[in-house]
């Protein structure tokens, strides 16, 4: 069993009939979406909260009944991933370009539980990737001027040749910094500016981090 599968299966064990349930994003939250679908053919009833397009697509093809915020606005336990994880269980996400729908629906859950395999662990955020910062399409250039001033050099992100363009409609600017020492600080500040959206800084939103590697499973608690 490969470790996204291993970390994934032992987050569903968490989920009880009759959950709303937030889907994540990503290749490892979408094992977890899979494993869901298993319980729902066993009889159980679930509400799905999306938090990509990618994700309800998956989540209505394997028999979750999906749910919006407006239905639902309490979830109870969101499953999804992360880029990175530091010591303090701050994260990094947002590499798959949905970290601003991932953001609300985590702040409306009742129990965050992120998934990763132990090469998401790392001494300070900033140290393998860099910070996905979604911003408005109108006047972006000035936006990723003033994203320079945070000493970072950030670059519209590209798939397939192509702009990517997120669910919501706008640009991500990938913003390559050193190290972030202070990720609260930091998140305040970049979504002062005009023009972002939000940024792919989550901190104090997380319960629970499963770690799989070779070793076996362990939960990290907030």
């Amino acid at each position: 069993m490969e470790l996204k599968e291993m970390a994934a299966r032992e987050a569903v064990k968490h989920v009880k009939n009759g959950m709303v349930v937030g889907l994540g994003s990503g290749s490892t939250a979408s094992i977890a979406i899979e494993l869901l679908g298993e319980k729902v053919k066993e009889g159980w009833k679930l509400i799905g909260v999306p938090t990509s397009r990618d994700s309800e697509t998956l989540g209505r093809s394997v028999g979750i009944t999906i749910g919006e915020l407006k239905d639902y606005p309490d979830v109870d336990l969101t499953i999804d991933g992360a880029d990175e994880v530091d010591p303090s269980l701050s994260l990094i996400k947002g590499l798959g370009g949905a970290l601003v729908r991932e953001k609300i629906v985590a702040t409306a859950t009742k129990i965050e539980i992120i998934i990763i395999d132990e090469s998401k662990l790392v001494a300070y955020l900033g140290q393998k990737t860099p910070l996905p910062v979604e911003v408005v399409k109108f006047a972006s250039e000035s936006t990723m001027r003033r994203l320079r001033k945070f000493g970072c050099e950030p670059v519209l992100r590209e798939k397939n040749g192509m702009v990517f363009i997120t669910d919501n409609g706008n640009l991500i600017a990938d913003c390559r910094f050193p190290r972030i020492d202070n990720p609260a600080k930091m998140e305040s500040d970049l979504n002062l500016i005009p023009g972002v959206v939000d940024n792919g800084l989550f901190v104090g939103l997380v319960d629970k981090v499963i770690v799989a590697s070779k070793s076996g499973v362990r939960t990290i608690e907030a």
